[in-house]
């Protein structure tokens, strides 16, 4: 579950915080990465857990509804949406109920809010579409809760402040975890039962490698990265760089450096995302045209072992020291620049 995509979010986390805190110890840091990926894949399970979480104030509605008609001999309530195939199929999951024994990550002490969700969802047009449908297969099952996971509990702030409440390492994994919880329920099959496999922590061993090698490979070697950016940039004023922007840079220099197999493309495509997302509103633009002219002069300089497109014919490096300003200004005005741990 934990990509290269999340590693690169954390990892551009967990430098900038290195060189905020005072104690500057690489074993620690590095532990603190791996826990905080861990954390993630707790979120993971956490967030397929509510699905069942919700299915059972369902069934205890229902419950309750179907006495009352029993007494008064009306038409019982219907139970489909309480007895939903897929998510009893959920509930006893073995991956999942042995993540709930292990980590006593549970719902009990957020009813409130689980039964808030589950009257968001009898009032919505998904819901009712589902009840009135006649369609009682598990697809259709597996369906609903695929659209209402995404309608309700993809976009939910009420749910985002509760979860940060919870954990300060799930404050920026929510977006790129939902699709994996969506890719999840895609996934289930009525015929494995609860030996369902949920995705693994991590893909394989090489990805949980990735992160560690590129977060020490970033500190280890920050002068001599640094001192790349600086002879790259002659043309503006590198000390006056928003700081986000450089460890930005410097992981992504780390990552073209120590991977032979991933293209320079790629590397400068996934951190100009990560500039965009973090830093100030111009850092995407100058970081692209830096990394493209520290990678083609670590080439022509036999530093990087690997080839790029045809040069632009102009000097992407250059920027205007009036947009570098601004930049500045807005890492000192704006406490958004800060990452929580």
């Amino acid at each position: 579950m934990i990509n290269r995509e999340l590693i690169r979010i954390k990892i551009v986390q967990l430098t900038y915080a290195y060189y905020q805190n005072g104690n500057r110890n690489m074993d620690n840091a590095e532990k603190e990465l791996l826990f905080s990926l861990s954390k993630a894949y707790d979120l993971y399970n956490y967030l397929l857990d509510l699905i069942v979480a919700v299915t059972r104030i369902a069934r205890k509605h229902v419950e309750v509804a179907t006495a009352r008609s029993q007494r008064e001999g009306t038409e019982p309530p219907s139970q489909k949406f309480a007895y939903n195939k897929f998510a009893i199929q959920l509930e006893e999951n073995k991956m999942l109920n042995a993540f709930i024994e292990e980590q006593k990550q549970m719902w009990d002490d957020n009813t409130e809010f689980v039964r808030k969700l589950y009257t968001q969802i009898e009032q919505s047009e998904t819901y009712a579409a589902y009840m009135a449908d006649t369609d009682d297969s598990y697809e259709a099952d597996r369906e609903v809760w695929r659209k209402l996971y995404k309608q309700l509990i993809q976009e939910n702030e009420e749910l985002d402040t509760l979860l940060e409440e919870r954990s300060l390492y799930w404050n920026d994994d929510k977006e790129v975890v939902d699709t994996f919880v969506l890719k999840t329920i895609k996934r289930f099959d009525p015929k494995n039962k609860a030996k369902q496999e949920l995705l693994p922590e991590y893909k394989d061993e090489e990805d949980k490698d990735f992160a560690r090698k590129l977060f020490r490979a970033t500190i280890l070697n920050a002068d001599t990265y640094q001192h790349y950016m600086s002879e790259t940039s002659r043309n503006w004023d590198f000390s006056r760089l928003a700081y986000m922007d450089v460890v930005i840079m410097q992981i992504a220099i780390a990552e073209m450096m120590t991977f032979p197999n991933i293209p320079i493309s790629v590397t400068i495509n996934e951190y100009v995302d990560l500039a965009k997302l973090y830093s100030t509103h111009k850092s995407g633009s100058y970081i692209n045209g830096m990394l493209d002219s520290i990678a083609r002069h670590l080439i022509e300089t036999g530093k990087l072992m690997k080839t790029m497109d045809t040069p632009k014919p102009k000097k992407v490096a250059e920027e205007p020291k009036k947009a570098v300003e601004e930049n500045k200004e807005a890492e000192e005005k704006d406490d958004k620049e800060e990452i929580n741990q």
